[in-house]
Order: C-alpha cells, then sequence, then structure tokens
C-alpha cells in the first residue's frame, strides 16, 4: 500500500532552505520516493491557507518511508528545513 508524505511550509529563510534542498532529492529517492506534486503557490478551494508552499511525496509502503524519514541522512538535512520554515506534516497512507 502506498504512503504520501504531505508537507505545508511557509518558508521565511531562503537560504537555509537551499540547504534542506540540496540534498533532500537523493536522500528520499534511495528509499523508493517519488514527487507528485510541488507547488509554491496552490489555488485555494476553501477554508485558508497560510502557507506559501505544498509538497507530496509518494512512497511505495510505509517501510520505504520510515527507512527515509528515520535514515541518519534526512535527519542531518532535516533540522535545515526546520530551521527555516514553518512546517506542518502528515502521512497519508493510500486507499488501494
Amino acid at each position: 500500500m502506498k504512503y504520501y508524505f504531505v508537507a505545508q511550509i511557509q518558508i521565511h529563510d531562503d537560504e537555509e532552505y537551499k540547504k534542506y534542498l540540496k540534498d533532500a532529492n537523493e536522500v528520499f529517492r534511495k528509499s523508493g520516493g517519488e514527487y507528485l506534486a510541488v507547488d509554491a503557490n496552490p489555488t485555494v478551494l476553501e477554508g485558508e491557507w497560510k502557507y506559501g508552499r505544498i509538497v507530496i511525496i509518494q512512497f511505495p509502503d510505509k517501510t520505504a518511508f520510515k527507512r527515509w524519514y528515520e535514515s541518519p541522512e534526512y535527519k542531518a538535512i532535516l533540522q535545515y528545513r526546520l530551521k527555516a520554515a514553518k512546517c506542518d506534516t502528515v502521512l497519508v497512507k493510500g486507499s488501494t
């Protein structure tokens, strides 16, 4: 079953966030992650949107997600994202 990492992000330090992006792709691809969406200006249909960007990453299963999220390589770069932006993230289980 596929799992989706969804991040709502409001960047307040572009230079620090670039440090995160420098290695982020390589780290999550090692675990089978695939970008489904990265949008810096999503269209709000209902409610309020207090973020600048949304990112959706698909993983083939929960094990692959955990291999990425709990890896030493990801932990090493996560500090840059958390320092550079307000982030609300969720893990969503696919329906099939």
